[in-house]
């Protein structure tokens, strides 16, 4: 069975051969200094208390981390948004192991900084039965460790390319988390944690799952 990053690493291969080589440069380079930042590490991990929160999500109803947790462990992941064409892969294939987290007694939920209008469109077009939230401004990525913004150069790139993230992320087209997926315990405790300055990989369901019933 293919992994998910192994259909991440197949879509960015084919997609760097359509990409003019002077913005896959800018491109490179961000994500270098991205990583050379030391980001990752400054993010929250195992062992610290999730920060609460109370967002709102595409279907309208405002959802706190204190009443998820009272009804079982939170797997919380962090995305760019819709626009992201491995978001949406990381996303697609969450929703094909959201019966097997649910079945481990967890609740899913994805969290973005763009406006509740895109993630209900996002949703729609996946069929997601797990809630996607939206983080306007990136505060609660802030308090996790993961929000950054993005250079000049790259954030030109991105409106050259039609993402228009001024309209998405309703008025801080610069500011993007770092994909992150966190496992949290009934207590608040976050028990596993995947980050990576790299978007094109992602937290793979197996270890997700993994670590849920780790959780006993």
């Amino acid at each position: 069975m293919t992994t998910l990053n192994a259909e991440l690493r197949t879509f960015y291969e084919a997609r760097q051969q359509q990409i003019p080589a002077e913005i896959r440069a800018i491109m490179q380079r961000a994500g270098q200094e991205l990583a050379d930042s030391g980001q990752a590490d400054r993010a929250l991990a195992i062992g610290a208390q999730a920060p609460r929160f109370s967002l709102r999500s595409a279907a309208g109803q405002v959802l706190a981390l204190d009443d998820l947790l009272a009804d079982g462990p939170v797997v919380l992941t962090f995305y760019r948004g819709a626009w992201c064409p491995y978001c949406n892969i990381a996303l697609r294939t969450l929703q094909q192991h959201h019966d097997a987290i649910t079945a481990r007694g967890a609740r899913l939920v994805a969290v973005s900084p763009q406006i509740p209008d895109e993630s209900l469109t996002l949703a729609e077009k996946h069929a997601l039965t797990f809630d996607v939230l939206s983080d306007i401004g990136s505060d609660t990525a802030k308090q996790y460790g993961l929000a950054f913004d993005l250079p000049d150069d790259l954030a030109a790139v991105y409106d050259k390319l039609g993402f228009d993230l001024q309209r998405v992320n309703y008025g801080h087209p610069r500011t993007l988390p770092l994909p992150a997926t966190y496992v949290i315990d009934r207590d608040g405790t976050i028990r596993w944690a995947f980050v990576d300055t790299d978007y094109t990989t992602r937290a793979e369901p197996a270890d997700i799952l993994a670590a849920l019933d780790a959780l006993g």
